[in-house]
């Protein structure tokens, strides 16, 4: 499946996605969220999240926080037998629009130093390259790129 685009259905996150969404940061990240940060980020008023599905199946999240004008994007997870198929950038095309669409200025994200294949889409997709944050990560301890896409 990697390599090839997929058609998905993005759609905002809701309960039911909360289980599989947890999967995912299991899958796909080395400190998870866990199924209650995931609900906490469901009934946060300023959360916004998408959910990229596969025939009914949750394949792939993204989330945002936006306060005063301001956009974080929190987390971008997609399934990794399903990765370089275009759902990460279908997702993050999502968040942006509705950035757009709250009147956000800016949208902005850290990102592994090591993860040159996500630096290379949020580039791709106007992000710039603005600071970093010194031993952002753990497990294992790593700096982040703060990349920033002013809308």
């Amino acid at each position: 499946m990697a390599g090839r685009e997929i058609d998905v259905r993005i759609v905002r996150m809701r309960a039911e996605h909360i289980d599989r969404m947890a999967e995912l940061e299991q899958l796909c990240f080395p400190v998870p969220w866990t199924r209650r940060m995931l609900i906490s980020e469901l009934r946060n008023p300023i959360s916004r999240y998408f959910v990229a599905e596969d025939d009914g199946v949750c394949v792939g999240y993204a989330g945002m926080q936006l306060v005063v004008g301001e956009g974080y994007i929190t987390n971008i997870a997609v399934d990794p037998p399903r990765r370089r198929a275009g759902i990460a950038r279908t997702l993050l095309t999502a968040l942006i629009e509705r950035a757009k669409e709250e009147d956000a200025d800016f949208l902005t994200l850290e990102v592994r130093r090591s993860n040159e294949a996500a630096q290379s889409l949020y580039s791709a997709m106007g992000f710039a390259a603005v600071g970093e944050r010194r031993g952002y990560y753990h497990s294992p301890k790593e700096d982040a790129i703060l990349m920033t896409l002013n809308l």
